[in-house]
């Protein structure tokens, strides 16, 4: 027994002394390190000058857990900044800070994951870091449900109406580094703008500045601030806090909706006891929606990308939207809802503006700022993007511009809708350096002229006038209104039309003008005019009022058809100048159907420019024997079948040498603007289009336009202006002084 119990204490010994063993080297490989920081909370008593925000850590509901676990960032407000904030609260202590503002302080400077500052500035990508990219973090602070329009309502977390379960719309913390800013090109000028009176020190967040840097805890890093930062309002929040915006407010409120939802009904009524039905806060239609605090994804595209938005006080608002809908007396209710759309679109932008990128960075329909600086009356970084707060609405280009003396005005709705199913149109004259000019045609004027358009099928409908046939929706009507509206669009923007000349339009077609009146090509041939009864200004031209509509010739109105018109003419100016090139063509091969006057190699509805040698210039021609005639006298043989084959093919190489066939949607005028080398529909012996060139004296007054051949020695042709710049259909035709080298 005595042996038993002998190797009983021995074995016991044994074990406790193995296990204590065994515990010593686990604790030395296991075991916290002595030299590991405390928790957050404890690094905070520790260094001494942190009690306030213990105490507000305290009250928050936060101590249990910055004192043990997590992996946080947090910014803590020092005692000397709480002293501070006291004094601007009128307040003595933590004691006189409700629990919500207190959750609002510790929450809102505590985010997710432990960054020292050199890593701040990296945007956590899913394939990695991206380097100083990033200028705000999610906090661990969000909004819950609160009361709106007699309903309990808590904010989307994304654009529109879709609602992503589990996210809680956390609000975000800005942030400036000076590696940040460098990077980005942000101006530190940018800082003071935001945050008046402060200087920039190379490492602030919002405004306060940061003392101490990089404190390490065990469950994190620590930053230590000289301010005190309550959770920012979005710009939601902050436009309905403030009177002097109430007005945009009144027209955000128009895309609000108000969503049911299931999930947060049962955690509201969880957390509190209350029954009630909660909606989720939705915007539709916007740019986006001005209390979604996660941006586009709701993850880590916030770190460094956030909304902005500028918004006018309601004085300068109501003045600007008084003269901008006057033909809708002054509301946006009675005007389509699309106007204010863009107007309140315009104001949005979907990346953060900074006030030195104002002339640089777009908005979300891609303009630029038109207010400046100085319409600037307050700046702020709030926690979902950056707010201005402006004496001056922004201008969309819209409406500043050519197009918005249609949009804006109810009698050319027709042309509104002609010009936005024309893209290419559209943003030709919304762009503001285009320098455009546009004639109106009002709804009336396009119902007479056989137009109209069904809403309900989105088509247009078309009948000729004087027909008595309802209008043919579809087909080729949407063809027929798209051309009139490109007549209707000039490429420069014209002061007047007094004098004579001629003036290109979007469409390459030409209108010419004589002291206030105006010709194109459809006008010329039914022999009407449209005359300016008004200019109204925009910042990329002239938009003019007129009697009438411009019209574009139907395809019976060819090249053939105004030659022979040309030839025929009263004016002996004219006839001279053209009837001997007509005879030599309609008695050519090339004059294929004289009923419809279609010259071989000239298609209908294509683009030409006819250089049509005069009476004089064939004479001489026919004394040179290069065309058929008497060399004597210079009389030509028009008589087809009289003239040799040689004669016959100079006759048709002539006539075609004097024919360009130009790219599409292009004539060339005498008008000093077009100038090179130009393809005609003369081959050369390898098939090849034969070349004339088009040039100008360095002045380029229209007088000085000269027409060279491409042979070795070249003549050169000068246009007889007074007779030339002759509108057909899709191509003009000019007067020259010789017969060039066929």
């Amino acid at each position: 027994m005595k042996r038993i119990i002998n190797g009983l204490f021995f074995f016991v010994s044994f074990i406790l002394f193995f296990s204590a063993c065994q515990k010593k080297d686990w604790d030395e490989y296991y075991g916290r390190p002595a030299d590991l920081a405390p928790p957050i909370y404890q690094q905070l008593q520790a260094r001494g000058n942190f009690t306030n925000l213990l105490a507000v850590i305290d009250k928050s509901g936060y101590k249990e857990i910055l004192g043990k676990a997590g992996s946080w960032t947090m910014f803590a407000p020092n005692d000397q900044a709480f002293e501070k904030y006291f004094q601007e609260k009128g307040i003595s202590s933590v004691a006189d800070i409700n629990v919500e503002t207190a959750q609002k302080i510790a929450l809102y400077g505590l985010i997710y994951n432990p960054y020292r500052k050199d890593q701040l500035s990296f945007y956590q990508t899913p394939v990695g870091p991206d380097t100083n990219g990033a200028f705000r973090r999610t906090t661990a602070y969000y909004d819950f449900v609160y009361s709106e329009n007699g309903r309990k309502v808590v904010n989307s977390s994304r654009n529109g109406i879709n609602y992503v379960a589990g996210e809680n719309n956390n609000k975000h913390i800005p942030y400036f580094i000076d590696e940040q800013l460098t990077a980005n090109n942000i101006d530190h000028s940018d800082y003071s703008k935001f945050y008046p009176g402060k200087t920039f020190k190379g490492f602030h967040v919002a405004q306060a500045e940061v003392v101490a840097a990089d404190i390490p805890a065990e469950n994190g890093i620590i930053h230590e601030i000289d301010e005190v930062i309550e959770a920012l309002p979005n710009i939601d929040q902050y436009i309905a806090s403030n009177p002097d915006y109430s007005k945009f407010k009144a027209l955000l409120d128009k895309y609000v909706v108000y969503v049911p939802n299931a999930d947060y009904t049962k955690r509201y009524h969880a957390v509190t006891g209350n029954s009630d039905s909660v909606f989720i806060k939705a915007y539709q239609s916007l740019a986006f929606a001005p209390n979604n605090e996660g941006y586009l994804g709701g993850q880590t595209d916030g770190q460094n990308m956030s909304w902005s938005i500028a918004v006018p006080r309601n004085a300068e608002l109501d003045t600007y939207v008084a003269e901008l809908l006057k033909y809708y007396g002054g509301s946006f209710d009675n005007a389509p809802a699309s106007i204010l759309l863009d107007f309140i679109n315009s104001h949005m932008w979907v990346v953060p503006l900074w006030p030195s990128g104002l002339q640089d960075i777009e908005n979300s329909q891609l303009e630029v700022a038109t207010f400046t600086q100085s319409n600037i009356i307050e700046n702020k970084v709030l926690s979902n993007g950056n707010f201005f707060g402006v004496n001056k609405p922004q201008e969309a280009d819209v409406f500043r511009t050519v197009y918005g003396h249609a949009y804006l005005n109810p009698d050319y709705a027709f042309m509104t809708r002609a010009i936005d199913g024309s893209a290419d149109v559209k943003d030709y004259v919304t762009a503001p350096n285009a320098q455009t000019s546009m004639f109106l045609m009002s709804d009336a004027d396009l119902m007479a002229a056989g137009f109209d358009y069904d809403p309900n099928t989105s088509q247009w409908g078309y009948a000729k006038p004087g027909s008595g046939l309802n209008p043919s929706f579809g087909g080729q009507a949407g063809a027929l209104i798209s051309r009139l509206i490109r007549t209707s669009v000039l490429t420069e923007k014209a002061e007047n039309f007094a004098g004579e000349g001629i003036i290109e339009a979007f469409n390459g077609e030409y209108i010419r003008y004589n002291n206030g009146k105006l010709y194109a090509s459809g006008n010329i041939a039914e022999g009407t005019e449209v005359a300016i009864k008004e200019v109204r200004s925009a910042v990329n031209g002239n938009a003019y009022v007129t009697d009438g509509m411009l019209k574009f010739a139907e395809d019976n109105i060819n090249p053939g058809y105004t030659l022979k018109t040309l030839a025929n003419s009263t004016d002996p100016a004219i006839s001279s100048s053209y009837s001997h090139f007509y005879k030599y063509l309609e008695k050519s091969a090339l004059w294929i159907d004289a009923a419809k006057t279609i010259i071989d190699g000239v298609e209908l509805g294509g683009f030409y420019t006819l250089f049509v040698p005069t009476n004089a210039a064939i004479e001489e021609a026919v004394k040179a024997g290069r065309l058929p005639g008497d060399p004597i006298t210079g009389a030509p043989n028009f008589n087809a079948s009289t003239q040799t084959a040689a004669q016959k093919d100079a006759v048709e190489r002539m006539i075609k040498y004097s024919i360009m066939n130009m790219p599409i949607n292009s004539s060339v005028a005498v008008d000093g603007k077009k100038e090179g080398a130009f393809t005609t529909i003369l081959k050369n012996a390898i098939n090849e289009s034969r070349i004339l060139t088009v040039r100008y004296a360095p002045n380029k007054a229209p007088g000085t336009m000269e027409l060279v051949d491409d042979t070795p020695t070249p003549n050169v042709a000068t246009v007889n202006l007074p007779v030339s710049n002759n509108i057909s259909n899709r191509a003009l035709i000019h007067s020259i002084n010789k017969v060039l080298k066929f």
